[in-house]
């Protein structure tokens, strides 16, 4: 029998198509071969929700920039 490896990752859920994937980094690609048994624990840090809120609070006011409209 082989020796257990362990590895933690964070990662950002991502988007192929109309499904959420994790992408494993190429790094461990030698290690994940097709057929492969691994076990997956997901612990879920920040929600969507929040991210969005985040991002819509870092949005800049408008009125700020300097570009001038013609």
């Amino acid at each position: 029998m082989e020796k257990t490896n362990s590895f933690s990752l964070t990662k950002k859920i991502a988007k192929h198509g109309n499904q959420s994937i994790i992408v494993i980094p190429r790094i461990l690609e030698k290690k994940l071969k097709p057929k492969t048994i691994v076990q997956l624990k997901i612990d879920i840090i920040e929600e969507v929700e929040e991210i969005e809120e985040e991002n819509r609070n870092k949005v800049s006011d408008p009125s700020k920039t300097s570009l001038e409209e013609n």
